[in-house]
């Protein structure tokens, strides 16, 4: 088992060399610095796989981000219909999922699904064009950096649990009404990224309870403190060269510290995103606080909310064991 916060230095390394565009950036232009860094999050989030042909995986997951926050902007303009791509899509990918060879429906569940929820944020069409070449560019860039690390000893892969399509299906529709909910509330609220509650209720939603359980608080307090911290620095207003090392510095703790058991990285995603928004908008730090900090504790509380009713609701429709709520699933 993982330790609760574990450290790499070999991926700390790669952190440093994932973040030396943005770091080099700042100096000139930390707006640019700052959407490099978004860029690499994803490359980040996965830290250093073994294999090198493992970590090719990048270029899978920086695909589907591109893909799934570009389809989130291009529905966000009707929510009704925004909220209803949420709902179907969930339950059609966690079907999906239950397929063992269909290999890409498991990230797409994990990240792509929230990612949509990310895309329902942006102002425009065009803006999440640029931030899914972003995304594009960041997880080449990372991907090819890796090369530059021999193979290291492969690690077993954990076996995946056997799930049935019908404990899918119900968890798709658990994670469908939390999503969904949760970009409707956004949308009825008029808050400036509608998305972030959808995201978080869908980033921590695991078929495992305990595993939502300690996603959910990981990402509440992780969210809670690196919103302090961006806050913090902002009000601070460090210069170019300070927050050209903070971005390296975030980049490299964030990466090394990417097979922890407890969720942390939210940390050092919420303090990058926070502080772009910081720099290129008007509102106060205080505004980004209340709206990041509660759009992510009513997409958890959602969450765990759905894991309560629906595996209960469809209890008589599965057999003893396969209650996806609280019984047993892929982690």
């Amino acid at each position: 088992m993982a330790s609760a916060v574990a450290w790499s230095w070999r991926n700390a390394l790669h952190g440093v060399a994932l973040a030396a565009p943005a770091g080099i950036a700042s100096f000139s232009d930390p707006s640019a610095g700052l959407a490099l860094a978004v860029g690499v999050l994803p490359a980040a989030a996965l830290g250093l796989a073994s294999s090198r042909r493992q970590r090719a995986m990048a270029l899978v997951v920086g695909a589907i981000a591109a893909a799934a926050v570009l389809l989130g902007a291009v529905v966000s303009g009707i929510p009704v219909l925004a909220v209803a791509v949420i709902f179907v899509l969930c339950i059609g990918v966690a079907a999906l999922a239950a397929d063992h060879s269909r290999r890409l429906a498991a990230p797409v569940m994990l990240l792509g699904l929230p990612l949509i929820g990310v895309g329902l944020s942006f102002p425009s069409v065009s803006a999440a064009l640029a931030a899914a070449a972003l995304l594009l560019a960041g997880s080449l860039y990372g991907f090819v950096v890796s090369l530059l690390w021999p193979d290291g000893v492969a690690l077993a892969r954990p076996a995946r649990p056997d799930t049935t399509r019908s404990a899918m299906l119900v968890y798709g529709i658990q994670i469908g009404l939390a999503g969904a909910v949760a970009a409707a509330v956004g949308f009825a609220l008029g808050v400036d990224h509608p998305g972030w509650a959808c995201a978080a209720a869908l980033l921590v939603s695991r078929p495992q309870h305990l595993a939502l359980v300690s996603r959910g608080w990981g990402r509440a307090l992780s969210v809670i403190v690196g919103a302090l911290v961006a806050c913090g620095i902002a009000a601070i207003a460090p210069g170019t060269a300070v927050l050209a090392l903070l971005l390296i510095v975030v980049l490299a703790v964030g990466t090394g510290t990417a097979g922890s058991r407890w969720y942390v990285f939210p940390f050092f995603s919420t303090f990058i995103v926070l502080s772009m928004l910081l720099l290129e908008d008007t509102a106060t730090p205080a505004h980004w606080f209340v709206e990041r900090v509660g759009m992510t504790l009513l997409g958890v509380a959602l969450a765990l909310a759905a894991a309560a009713i629906v595996p209960w609701l469809a209890r008589p429709l599965l057999a003893p064991g396969q209650g996806g709520g609280s019984g047993s699933g892929p982690g």
